[in-house]
């Protein structure tokens, strides 16, 4: 799982790096802002599907639920962002960009409902193996593209093209070879024709809403949570513009090198936390907490001081000179990466134990102190004011996330001396 989101995570960095090398700051702004407009609405639309259904150890939805409620929310996420960009009349090149975008996390949203069900059977090489293609071979069609003088919005879509391809030909074989695990072997399952019925999404109402309400706490936690991140790219968009937006995202893009070894762990021990934490097995869930823990510590401390050590050399060898004067910027934002690393070990342990609803509250207060600091410090500060922005976010979240875990650690059922598993705790 490093070595497919580490390739997966170099090859959309690689997207940006090209764009900074081959067209203006203003393009690259471009893009920043195709992204800071359809993720939030992409997050909370798709309601976080793929951490339900891993920590779903009780299997009360089967996989034609989750895709069917996908499928649905994906629809919405489309008139949302129709909306959106009605609403603010952006030029018709950057409404281009935008739905090329969206269109990428149209064939993204259908991965992620596959990663779902693999990372809940725990077939992480799978999920692995997919993300290796997926990285690599859009990032092939988007530098072809640009290299040849498509533009930005066409080399998007051939990213699309790439990564639906990926998709029918050879994630949903993994799927129904994931779903028919009970017979004798892999090679059977994938063989089995009936595996292909349980691919069918499923609109039956009364488990849609079952699970529309229980993932939808959740849904709207992501949506605070990069809408809290994102508001400061929609200030530095408004007060300093295209340019400097893009400047920041390019800078910004730097901390992914953490979030690789970050989201290698916490999606490959979501299903464990889950099932420890539902057994009432507290040593062992509160073991692998710690652990994850230690591990994001030590990511985030060596980000800042490589930061700090190399951060002009670095972004010129990466970026270009034109970008090699914003080497202070990159260290305020490793400081918030190292915190946020943290945070999201935390978060991947709060959700294990299905905490969903009981972290709403926690982002709705990160927001609000987003949105008074980027219209504070931005307009003041720029740049930089954006950075302290993202670290001062990142410590709420880390402060709440902890005192969440306190609270599901004092609720746990323990573990019975009959060696029976406890019911599985309710939704909170």
């Amino acid at each position: 799982m490093m070595l497919g989101n580490g390739v997966f995570a170099v090859c959309q960095w690689g997207l940006l790096a090209l764009l900074t090398r081959l067209e203006s700051k203003a393009t690259v702004g471009e893009y920043v802002l195709a992204l800071t407009v359809t993720t939030p609405i992409m997050a909370l639309c798709l309601l976080q599907l793929r951490l339900v259904q891993a920590t779903d150890s009780a299997r009360e939805f089967a996989f034609p639920d989750y895709l069917g409620l996908r499928l649905l929310a994906i629809g919405v996420a489309l008139l949302a962002i129709v909306f959106v960009v009605g609403l603010k009349q952006y030029d018709r090149r950057t409404n281009g960009v935008i739905f090329a975008v969206f269109s990428i996390a149209f064939v993204d949203a259908l991965h992620d409902v596959v990663y779902g069900l693999l990372q809940q059977r725990e077939k992480m090489q799978w999920i692995a193996r997919s993300l290796l293609l997926r990285g690599c071979g859009a990032w092939l069609c988007f530098a072809i593209l640009l290299l040849i003088g498509g533009g930005l919005q066409w080399a998007l879509v051939a990213m699309m093209v790439c990564r639906l391809a990926v998709l029918l030909i050879f994630d949903l074989r993994n799927v129904r070879a994931a779903l028919a695990l009970h017979l004798p072997s892999e090679r059977h399952a994938a063989a089995n024709p009936a595996a292909w019925r349980d691919m069918v999404p499923r609109f039956a109402l009364s488990p849609l809403r079952r699970l529309f309400l229980c993932a939808l706490p959740l849904g709207l936690v992501m949506m605070l949570i990069v809408l809290g991140s994102n508001l400061p790219r929609f200030a530095i968009e408004e007060f300093a513009g295209k340019e400097a937006l893009g400047v920041f995202g390019a800078v910004g893009y730097l901390s992914v090198a953490g979030t690789i070894v970050i989201g290698a762990l916490g999606e490959s021990a979501s299903a464990r936390l889950a099932r420890s934490y539902a057994r009432g097995e507290r040593r062992e869930f509160l073991e692998l907490v710690g652990k994850m823990s230690g591990i994001a510590v030590g990511l985030g401390v060596a980000g800042v001081i490589l930061a700090v050590v190399a951060h002009r050399p670095l972004l010129a060898w990466l970026y270009g000179p034109a970008y090699a004067d914003h080497g202070e910027i990159l260290i305020w934002l490793m400081v918030a990466a190292g915190i946020g690393y943290l945070g999201s070990m935390l978060g991947y342990a709060v959700t294990a134990a299905r905490f969903f609803r009981a972290q709403m509250p926690l982002f709705a207060l990160i927001v609000a102190v987003s949105a008074i600091g980027s219209w504070w410090l931005v307009p003041a500060h720029g740049l930089f004011g954006a950075a302290w922005v993202l670290v001062i976010i990142a410590a709420v979240q880390v402060a709440g996330l902890f005192l969440l875990l306190a609270w599901a650690m004092r609720l746990q059922s323990p573990a019975p001396d009959n060696g029976e598993t406890p019911s599985q705790l309710p939704t909170t």
